[in-house]
């Protein structure tokens, strides 16, 4: 068993959970928080990246504050995503499995509600929710919390927006006296002024691992690009980690939709994740990510909340994020568990003066990708193009008759002399669109 979970205080069932999960070593945020959450009472913030082992940092401790012989919902953990609440529900799992009759139970928003009202009618000591979902809970009278003692705010800077209009609410079914755990990667206005409306004066504020973003393993690189080949550099990029796992951020759900259907016809193994997708093909599409079966997923920020997997080589920013705080976030997705990772901005050239500015705030350097040829790029194109005639599935609606005739003007060539005649034919015709787009705009 970990010695130095042990010297935080943390009991022998959960010692023995970290054990099998082959945990030996608390993060500094893990360290900082454990002790003061299990031997004090104040408010707490924690500011800490992504991916530095928060949902442990107040897991831990709260499943050992837990009264298991009081059949009351003691503690409430808000996360902004159903992705991110069913991740801090799992885990909590594991950590508690040598636990006795603990109870933890997931009400996140994007499934039906009946089977979760139904769940909480069973005695429960730790509710893992989304804002949206726990109002319509305590609006249906189907959660009682006049006896829960911890409220935890995570990833508070995902959901400020939310917290503005439901806190008050949710807080009103408190008793006066609960604490309140606040954990954030980031600390902008809106989270300052939460805290100040809504945490003790006593609160007591934590940091780690703030120097940078995320961890050492993050290499921050740039490349600019004109809007017409943005596509084709990104796909040459893509061609060059083929058979690594990563994720491409877009602004918008329409611009996910967009790339991801561009991508899918050059015959990528990748989806897309936003908002307006159901639950259902939301958890299908990040099962397949998980399992290997896709490898890139084309998402937006909130979607892609709650993606804790170790394995993702790579982020691409294929637009420039609104706030640094996006930028933590996304780039927080790689260089998981002491892995090495990339993240790749794509920038227009009148966006690269703002480098400097998220070099400054965010204390960390970036350097400039190195932009592939005009050559490179035409090579990349040909082997797409070679991919997607590789994995065209048969046409069996044309003719037999069709089929012969064109095998007979095919018959006398070898593989190799079809190819290089299919190959020449794809470079001839690359050439003809590229002379003749420009002249189309200038049609009268």
């Amino acid at each position: 068993m970990s010695k130095q979970f042990e010297s935080l205080g943390i009991s022998a069932p959960i010692l023995k959970a970290l054990n099998e999960l082959n945990i030996a070593e608390p993060t500094e945020i893990q360290q900082k928080t454990i002790p003061l959450l299990l031997s004090e009472a104040h408010d707490l913030v924690g500011l800490a990246k992504t991916g530095t082992g928060k949902t442990a940092a107040f897991g831990l401790p709260l499943l050992q504050l837990i009264d298991t012989r009081s059949p009351i919902v003691q503690a409430v953990i808000l996360a902004p995503t159903r992705e991110l609440g069913q991740q801090i529900f799992k885990n909590l799992q594991n950590f508690s499995k040598h636990i006795s009759n603990i109870s933890i139970a997931a009400t996140c928003g994007g499934i039906p509600i009946k089977p979760q009202i139904e769940r909480l009618t069973s005695p429960t000591h730790i509710v893992v929710a989304t804002p949206g979902r726990l109002i319509d809970l305590i609006q249906r009278k189907a959660i009682d919390l006049k006896e829960t003692q911890y409220l935890v705010l995570d990833e508070a800077d995902e959901m400020v927006s939310i917290l503005k209009e439901s806190l008050d609410e949710i807080i009103a079914e408190l008793p006066k006296k609960h604490r309140t755990i606040l954990f954030s990667a980031t600390l902008p206005g809106t989270i300052k002024q939460l805290i100040q409306n809504y945490l003790s004066k006593n609160v007591v504020q934590i940091s780690a691992n703030m120097e940078t973003v995320g961890n050492q393993g993050i290499d921050h690189e740039y490349i600019v690009v004109d809007p017409i080949e943005k596509l084709d550099i990104l796909m040459h990029f893509l061609n060059s980690k083929e058979g690594e796992r990563g994720i491409i951020f877009c602004k918008t759900k329409a611009a996910v939709n967009k790339l991801a259907k561009n991508l899918a016809i050059n015959r990528f193994s990748s989806g897309a994740l936003h908002g307006s997708l159901s639950q259902g093909i939301r958890d299908r599409i990040m099962e397949q990510f998980r399992e290997g079966h896709i490898n890139i997923l084309v998402a937006t920020d909130l979607a892609a909340r709650g993606i804790d997997v170790k394995e993702i080589s790579y982020v691409v920013n294929y637009h420039l994020p609104d706030t640094y705080e996006n930028y933590v976030h996304r780039s927080g997705r790689t260089a998981r568990a002491g892995a090495k990772g990339l993240s790749l901005t794509v920038l227009q050239q009148e966006e690269v003066i703002e480098i400097p500015e998220f070099e400054r705030e965010l204390g960390l350097k970036f350097t400039e990708f190195k932009k592939p040829s005009v050559v490179s790029l035409e090579e990349n194109n040909t082997l797409l193009w070679a991919k997607q005639i590789f994995k065209t599935k048969p046409n069996h609606d044309i003719s037999n008759e069709l089929k012969t005739k064109v095998k007979t003007v095919f018959h006398h060539l070898t593989k190799d002399e079809l190819i290089e005649k299919l190959m020449a034919n794809y470079v001839l015709q690359n050439k003809v669109e590229i002379t003749e787009k420009p002249a189309k705009k200038f049609k009268k």
